[in-house]
């Protein structure tokens, strides 16, 4: 059975290593906590969506009196969300998008530590497509491919949940409505949709960044949901934050200009020892708040740490940037609407 548990870690210990086993024990201790005492209970429907968080669970979530704008403890953990059936059906669809993908149809890197300078048309056009993306470890010095395509590409984007069945099943599930539902979405839409391998050895590190810095809209509304396809842990490259770092508010943002995209502040220094690691096993959602500060390091390890991530903003009173970095052509279609304005 499914069940929902809050991570809140102690900020504590004089070393990185103390550091994270602290926190593994103590995320242990709230995981049990909630897992025999939580609770789940029907809401209020919209167009047949029921909410499905405990009153408990709604509590924690109020976000200082913004709408469904973030959770106090940053970021919930959801055990078991995706059945084994559903990991594998996604799995085995993608297996197949690679094989029939032609890597010498296009070059194209992703990287958030060069984000800026690697943006091109094609990186726009994948708003509405499906495109692939290299890690910037897979090619030689004269440009080929140093291991296969499997293990060289670093996501697909942006419109899985779109475009292909097999994963706008998942993506436009009740599940994941009722999920949106429950944190007080009325209108919402998925505005993007990424399968990121992070593979052995050469899995790229993703710096410290919020969601709302890409996918802004006023007031704020963008919650990421972060599954994993496969175990994830600190050998792999887990997930990392900065838990209630959202209380802080958005840094900055990702601009798209007439001369390409930027940021329009720079960067800010985060002291390592704040983060803690969010390992989890395959299945298991991360539900993560638009201004959490979080990332993930290098994969260094044997292993790839698959993962499907969704991205939901709302369309009810909230308008999207015109400066975003996506502009599509096409308005996409609402998960449902509450009838609510």
């Amino acid at each position: 059975m499914t069940f929902w548990v809050f991570l809140h870690f102690l900020h504590s210990g004089n070393s990185i290593h103390f550091h994270r086993n602290r926190k593994k024990i103590f995320a242990t201790q709230i995981i049990e906590s909630f897992r025999q005492s939580s609770v789940s209970q029907p809401k209020a429907t919209a167009m047949g969506i029921v909410g499905n968080l405990s009153p408990q669970q709604r509590q924690s979530f109020d976000s200082h009196g913004q709408l469904h704008r973030g959770f106090q403890q940053s970021f919930l953990v959801i055990e078991s969300f995706a059945s084994p059936a559903e990991i594998e059906a996604m799995r085995k669809r993608m297996d197949g998008m690679l094989q029939a993908f032609d890597p010498t149809t296009t070059a194209s890197i992703f990287s958030t530590k060069n984000q800026v300078k690697l943006t091109s048309e094609y990186f726009y056009e994948s708003a509405e497509n499906i495109s692939f993306f290299f890690e910037e470890k897979a090619f030689d010095d004269n440009g080929n491919l140093k291991q296969p395509k499997e293990l060289s590409i670093n996501k697909v984007g942006h419109a899985l949940h779109e475009i292909d069945p097999v994963f706008k099943e998942f993506s436009c599930s009740e599940k994941v409505s009722s999920l949106l539902f429950s944190l007080g979405y009325k209108k919402p839409v998925i505005i993007q949709s990424m399968y990121i391998f992070k593979q052995p050895g050469i899995g790229g590190e993703v710096t410290p960044h919020q969601d709302n810095s890409f996918l802004y809209t006023e007031p704020k509304t963008c919650t990421g949901l972060w599954l994993a396809l496969e175990d994830a842990t600190v050998v792999n490259g887990c997930l990392w934050a900065i838990p209630e770092s959202q209380k802080n508010g958005l840094v900055r943002r990702f601009i798209r200009g007439d001369d390409g995209v930027y940021f329009d502040r720079p960067s800010l220094s985060y002291d390592q020892k704040d983060f803690v690691p969010i390992e989890v096993k395959a299945g298991s959602l991360v539900v993560i708040h638009g201004d959490l500060i979080h990332q993930s390091f290098e994969n260094q390890s044997s292993n790839s740490r698959h993962a499907y991530s969704l991205h939901a903003v709302d369309t009810d009173g909230c308008k999207w940037a015109e400066d975003n970095w996506i502009r599509r052509k096409v308005e996409p279609e609402p998960l449902y609407s509450s009838g609510q304005t």
